[in-house]
């Protein structure tokens, strides 16, 4: 049943970031999937990939070691790539 839930959460938040980010310029949907990839990918595919993946080895302590590795990369990831939007320049074309 949690598992649902989180997988619900997941899915119902990419469905948004994508909702959010379509027909946007590039330094919105780097801002978009950045917050998306902090807020929503990170702790609950961490979480849900570590739960999995200690009830198939039947040790909780493997769950929780590799939540403690998959929520910090997938954190980093989502902070670089928010930084990147942040700090992007928008082009500008200029016709004469």
């Amino acid at each position: 049943m949690a598992i649902g839930v989180a997988l619900t959460v997941l899915v119902v938040g990419l469905m948004f970031a994508s909702g959010l980010s379509r027909g946007t310029t590039a330094k919105r949907k780097y801002i978009v999937w950045g917050t998306t990839t902090i807020l929503i990918i990170a702790p609950f595919f961490s979480w849900v990939v570590s739960v999995l993946y200690a009830i198939s080895q039947e040790e909780g302590f493997a769950g929780v070691a590799l939540m403690m590795l998959l929520f910090p990369i997938f954190f980093l990831i989502g902070l670089v790539t928010l930084l990147t939007g942040v700090f992007k320049k928008e082009s500008v074309n200029k016709s004469i």
